[in-house]
């Protein structure tokens, strides 16, 4: 007597979920409806959901998370990566991140750009600032050495916590820049991080001042 085979229940993948979001609010200019109905319309249940996210939420925060964690493991493959100085590692990761956000630029302006509340938006970005402040602690050098410890992690509190605000005012410049191939945030780029590695293991006059000239000629404000 033939049996009926049992037809295996559907599991995404975590980036097969993330893509599939990423499409339907695309595509619809808002986000779905329920979590029951997303997981039905893409052919598996509300549970093989939620083993991946609690929420569409923490999806969104997620997606930013898997961006920067992409861009690491990029930089990471090169040979060179290795012998870079930590502000050399940062500005890679800088120039590669930004390199994947512009790959997926609808669906970040979309979704840092939601609705009127900008705080809201904000705080999408609060568990990529906890990996992002936590890879700047372990490749920044402390340019002094103060020999307390307790000075030691005042000294790298700071430069992860100024290396954060520099990533935001980056990313606050790649959303407004309307530059062929967004140029203009590759220079923004190039100008803040010569400046802050100046501010903190240099003279930082001139450098300060160049990036003062650019982000004038931007009518950019930090």
């Amino acid at each position: 007597m033939a049996t009926k085979k049992v037809k295996e229940p559907t599991v995404p993948t975590r980036a097969e979920i993330i893509e599939q979001y990423a499409d339907y609010c695309l595509t619809h200019g808002s986000k779905p409806a329920t979590v029951y109905k997303f997981a039905k319309d893409n052919g598996y249940s509300e549970g093989a959901f939620y083993k991946h996210f609690p929420s569409f939420e923490v999806l969104e925060e997620s997606y930013f998370v898997e961006m920067f964690n992409h861009a690491v493991e990029l930089q990471e493959q090169s040979p060179a990566y290795a012998a870079y100085t930590g502000v050399e590692k940062l500005s890679a990761i800088y120039f590669t991140f930004f390199e994947i956000a512009t790959a997926n630029r609808s669906f970040v302006v979309y979704s840092l750009g939601e609705g009127s509340n900008a705080l809201k938006n904000l705080m999408k970005l609060r568990e990529l600032r906890k990996v992002f402040t936590e890879y700047a602690a372990a490749v920044l050098e402390n340019p002094v050495d103060l020999k307390h410890p307790r000075a030691e992690k005042i000294q790298k509190e700071a430069l992860k916590e100024g290396a954060w605000v520099q990533f935001l005012s980056i990313f606050k410049f790649w959303m407004g820049d309307t530059s062929a191939s967004f140029e203009k945030t590759d220079v923004f780029i190039e100008k803040s991080v010569k400046a802050s590695n100046d501010l903190v293991y240099n003279s930082p006059i001139n450098s300060l001042v160049d990036l003062g000239k650019f982000l004038w000629k931007e009518k950019f404000t930090v």
